[in-house]
């Protein structure tokens, strides 16, 4: 872990708390009138020292910053996850934005506190992941990744829609599918149409985190 200075750990605490209160992160002036600095190039290279530690993550965009859990465990704060929308865990549906809405995570899994990777909230609705612990209605948290392993529960995009299943990859057929964990509803064949986007590494019951089964 790198050290972090006490103008960057300001930085990543006005950071956090412009996404708490306001729901999205801060713009480079907002940054700057927190700070009290008066050029961007202030804030680029405290931001470029964030991004190298592993503390922050930046996309392109005005307000594209996202922190890592090792900025959060340099604050001492829960995570903030994004709430990105809505999924299906029956039929594939269009994915609905939601944008500007940024929930508290407090997580006690030592495996999910070293994640490295950017997570996000989504809202299920339907009933064919029953038995692995996804109810409808339940809030799950989906960690972005490109590799996956067979077994997982994933959140996987078909054409313009996305659903969340089981991905199943064997050496007989049909070799590569989704699988529900209802048997009231069929597999669905991975074709050149189905893209994998996250693992689904935990589900919100009654206010806590419970693993996926």
């Amino acid at each position: 872990m790198f050290s972090v200075t006490n103008r960057q750990k300001d930085l990543l605490s006005l950071i956090y708390q412009y996404i708490k209160t306001a729901g999205y992160p801060p713009t480079f002036e907002e940054m700057r009138d927190g700070l009290g600095v008066k050029s961007n190039q202030s804030i680029i290279d405290l931001l470029e020292k964030l991004t190298s530690a592993r503390y922050l993550k930046r996309n392109e965009g005005a307000r594209s910053l996202t922190i890592l859990p090792l900025g959060y465990e340099i604050l001492g704060e829960p995570a903030l996850v994004p709430f990105l929308g809505a999924t299906s865990a029956g039929m594939p549906i269009e994915a609905i934005s939601i944008t500007g809405q940024w929930h508290p995570c407090s997580v006690h899994d030592d495996r999910i506190e070293r994640l490295q990777e950017e997570m996000f909230m989504l809202r299920v609705y339907g009933d064919s992941m029953i038995n692995a612990g996804i109810d409808d209605g339940d809030a799950v948290l989906v960690q972005t990744k490109k590799e996956f392993v067979s077994g997982e529960v994933v959140l996987a995009q078909i054409g313009d829609s996305v659903t969340i299943k089981r991905f199943i990859s064997q050496d007989k057929p049909p070799y590569v599918y989704l699988k529900p964990e209802n048997p009231s509803y069929s597999n669905i064949l991975i074709r050149d149409n189905v893209e994998l986007k996250g693992k689904v590494i935990s589900v919100l019951k009654s206010g806590y985190w419970k693993s996926i089964t």
